[in-house]
């Protein structure tokens, strides 16, 4: 996996980002993946501030990175065709309306595995439960914190580290792999 074209990808914009000094956090599949969740994934999510993202897109779109349209968040890796998707610190999960739960700043909710930025295991889980309870079309963050619950083998005791908007479906889904006694061996 750690070939193809994804990771090639995310490889290359980490580069990027640091020579950039651009706080960043890897999000999305290959979060969870770095926290031991192994999913696919076409793409690659990248969290910035908003000041970060216009500071992307005017030094790295050119021959190695294309924006697909004019103000687009996203870049393509014109290399491997990976779509590299930045998420706007400040903004809002799932179905983008305010909440208590928003995209946090990378250079707080960070954490650094194998020399790549990701987004830290709480706010990872804390976003993707926000996403998937306020966007139908995102169940399946519901179901990706399912499974890091599974793999990573949490306990109870991990909601209290997760903002109160989403520590009861946090629960909700911890009781469920529970109840199942199906665990990752």
């Amino acid at each position: 996996m750690h070939d193809d074209p994804v990771y090639r990808s995310l490889r290359k914009i980490n580069v990027k980002l640091m020579e950039l000094e651009i706080p960043y956090a890897v999000a999305g599949a290959m979060a969870l993946v770095a926290h031991g969740y192994d999913r696919t994934t076409v793409d690659v999510d990248v969290l910035v501030s908003a000041d970060a993202l216009t500071r992307v897109h005017a030094a790295l779109d050119g021959p190695s990175y294309s924006s697909s349209l004019a103000g687009s968040k996203a870049l393509r890796d014109t290399e491997t065709g990976v779509r590299i998707d930045f998420l706007v610190a400040g903004g809002f999960p799932g179905d983008g309306k305010p909440k208590p739960v928003a995209f946090p700043d990378p250079a707080s909710a960070s954490v650094e595995i194998d020399g790549i930025r990701y987004l830290s295991l709480d706010r990872l889980i804390e976003l993707k439960l926000a996403s998937g309870m306020t966007n139908p079309g995102r169940i399946k963050d519901l179901a990706d914190v399912q499974e890091l619950i599974r793999v990573v083998r949490m306990d109870a005791g991990f909601s209290q580290r997760l903002a109160e908007f989403v520590r009861p479906k946090f629960v909700e889904l911890w009781s469920a792999v529970e109840s199942t006694g199906d665990s990752e061996i």
